[in-house]
């Protein structure tokens, strides 16, 4: 389902959720930021894992909830970090997140905990699960920004 400025789609098994990360990769370029929205166990790292495959990195991503941020090699960089952990948004500030997106991809879980400090160009992605049945997601994107929403035509019907 599409409006205006933001799609949902239906991901009834974790590997679509894979799958529409894969495909987003390939859109991606050095500055773009994917803020990845949802409760625990939604997806998050999942979608974080379909990005890095779909980038080619060099190394499998995890979730860095316990060093806050991971950085992948590969042919664009993806800088990953997981603020549920941070209990001051001046922590993020201190990672220079926006710094080290201009070297590749930054993807960042649990973004509502420094939203006022993460780039305000961006490409939300909320991942919900699905009541009544623990495979799927609903999975809405919503651009901010004209790189965002360049992103988000170019996935096209996903």
């Amino acid at each position: 389902m599409s409006t205006a400025n933001r799609v949902t789609i239906d991901a009834p098994k974790l590997r679509r959720t894979r799958a529409i990360a894969r495909r987003l990769a390939r859109l991606l370029r050095a500055g773009d930021v994917v803020l990845l929205q949802g409760p625990l166990g939604a997806g998050k790292t999942a979608f974080a894992q379909g990005l890095g495959e779909g980038l080619r990195l060099e190394t499998a991503v995890s979730s860095p909830t316990f060093v806050l941020m991971a950085r992948h090699e590969g042919p664009l960089r993806l800088f990953h970090a997981d603020l549920y952990r941070l209990e001051d948004p001046e922590e993020v500030v201190e990672l220079a997140l926006a710094e080290q997106a201009a070297e590749g991809v930054l993807a960042v879980e649990w973004p509502e905990r420094a939203l006022e400090v993460l780039p305000s160009e961006h490409l939300l992605v909320i991942i919900e699960p699905v009541p009544d049945d623990a495979d799927a997601r609903r999975i809405t994107l919503v651009p901010r920004g004209a790189r965002a929403q360049e992103l988000l035509d170019g996935l096209g019907d996903v």
